[in-house]
């Protein structure tokens, strides 16, 4: 039997990929049901091969993991790792690591980060402008928890308070390090509130509704294309260069994410 579209999964209303017109499906290379069925059939083999090569890269990074908790115990109080308790798959609750970045606890303030956030240690702004500190989420994606590509994982707090039914379509899949939402917002730090509260306010009314928009293209358009795509504009936004092609991906998903958007505030 044929794997369920994402239409039939639809918590409510109508579907988001009904709400795209075919030039943005084209567009953005939405696949069909026949292709998404595929899809499905080697996510397993997919599954098998991500995890285990995790687990390769986790050796060839831990001296990089190494030395990053090294510095991290060195010039601020409290263990390297950080510990956040995240939703996945079909809401299942997970433990996702990090390397910390923040000074032990400020988290509690709020968990989204401000512009020039002082609870951000030197090491840690360090860490965060390279993306080292997202290197433990392998351990993740060698539990079966994550995969390398995917919809960011969002706090639990977030998802049961502010997701809205067509926003659940993203843990129809699992979460993943590298994901199209996360990276167009890592791309625009600069634009956020100065304030913790601020960016808080922010992240929920505006960023997060495009975010997920984003996400849910990926949903859609789980090729091996669009994963080395993902993997090059990640690469290429850490060492600022390919500008124009980033801008251009961007630029493109901006549009059908703001259909999805614009349709959904008119129904």
């Amino acid at each position: 039997m044929a794997a369920p579209t994402l239409e039939a999964r639809a918590h409510s209303g109508p579907s988001y990929t009904t709400l795209l017109d075919s030039t943005y499906r084209k567009e953005c290379g939405m696949m069909d049901d026949v292709v998404r069925d595929q899809g499905e059939k080697l996510a397993h083999h997919v599954s098998l091969l991500e995890r285990s090569s995790a687990a390769l890269l986790l050796v060839v990074v831990s001296p990089v993991l190494l030395l990053g908790g090294v510095a991290i115990r060195l010039t601020s109080r409290g263990p390297a790792l950080y510990r956040a308790q995240r939703m996945g798959r079909q809401g299942v609750v997970f433990t996702m690591f990090k390397l910390r970045t923040m000074r032990q606890d400020t988290d509690q303030r709020g968990a989204i980060t401000a512009r020039r956030d002082n609870r951000i240690t030197r090491v840690g702004r360090l860490l965060r402008s390279l993306k080292l500190d997202e290197l433990p989420q392998l351990i993740n994606v060698v539990r079966g928890e994550m995969s390398f590509f995917g919809p960011r994982p969002e706090a639990v707090e977030i998802v049961r308070d502010h997701y809205a039914p067509w926003m659940r379509a993203t843990l129809d899949v699992p979460p993943g390090i590298v994901g199209p939402g996360s990276l167009s917002y890592f791309l625009d730090e600069a634009s956020l509130p100065k304030t913790i509260e601020d960016a808080e306010t922010h992240y929920i009314q505006t960023v997060l509704p495009r975010k997920i928009a984003r996400e849910l293209l990926y949903v859609e358009r789980r090729t091996i294309g669009y994963r080395i795509e993902l993997a090059l504009r990640t690469l290429f936004g850490i060492l600022h260069i390919g500008s124009a092609y980033v801008e251009r991906a961007i630029e493109r998903e901006n549009r059908a994410a703001d259909a999805l958007l614009a349709a959904k505030s008119a129904s």
